[in-house]
């Protein structure tokens, strides 16, 4: 863990990316860049009218996300380490999902533009569950806008992103199984997975825990 000194989690919607990101930076004293999705103006207004809404979400998120990477790439280069919720190379997963085709081809002239220069991840932790594990974990979490994802829509994002890593070979890459194990409120989880962590060093790898009583 100690030499990964830019850490990324990913994974659909409801899979805990953002909780075990937050987690990590407080053990590890990491600087945390999130995609902080209540600050889109249009997230609320996507998920009520998905056709409607969709361009200007995805590219409110892309200009977000890649300001926050440009920072990054300006900042402290003495900063131990950086630990985010999102990986910028997954940002065409949503909009190929949610654009029709010639707001696709704007997005991705304007995705070009953005992530010219856009750092690479010395680890991304890929976290995977079922779709009715994922509809459950946001129906507990209750967020007001959320309320109207459908689980159709949870499904095609699962696809796309277990399509997406399985491709995925511009960093080290670790891919999580986390259906059974809660390495947010489970100190025992929590520990098996920063050791699974620490022995990543190059290369694609799989964890497939049971949960730690």
């Amino acid at each position: 863990m100690s030499e990964s000194r830019f850490l990324v989690v990913e994974g659909p919607i409801g899979v805990g990316k953002t909780s075990l990101a937050v987690k990590l930076a407080e053990s590890f004293g990491a600087e945390l860049m999130l995609e902080r999705a209540e600050e889109n103006p249009f997230l609320e207004r996507f998920y009520r009218d998905p056709k409607g809404a969709a361009l200007p979400t995805q590219l409110s998120f892309l200009f977000q996300r890649a300001r926050q990477l440009q920072q990054l790439r300006q900042g402290d280069i003495f900063q131990p380490m950086r630990v985010a919720d999102f990986l910028l190379d997954k940002d065409p997963l949503f909009a190929r999902l949610n654009l029709d085709d010639e707001e696709l081809k704007l997005y991705e002239q304007v995705y070009q533009h953005l992530t010219l220069d856009a750092p690479r991840p010395d680890l991304v932790i890929y976290l995977q569950a079922p779709v009715d594990v994922l509809v459950r974990r946001v129906q507990r979490r209750g967020i007001g806008y959320e309320r109207y994802i459908q689980q159709e829509y949870l499904e095609r994002i699962a696809s796309a992103y277990s399509q997406f890593f399985y491709h995925y070979g511009a960093s080290p890459l670790l891919i999580v199984n986390a259906a059974d194990i809660n390495p947010v409120e489970s100190e025992a989880d929590y520990a098996a997975l920063v050791r699974e962590i620490s022995r990543v060093r190059s290369g694609r790898h799989y964890f497939n825990p049971t949960p730690i009583k």
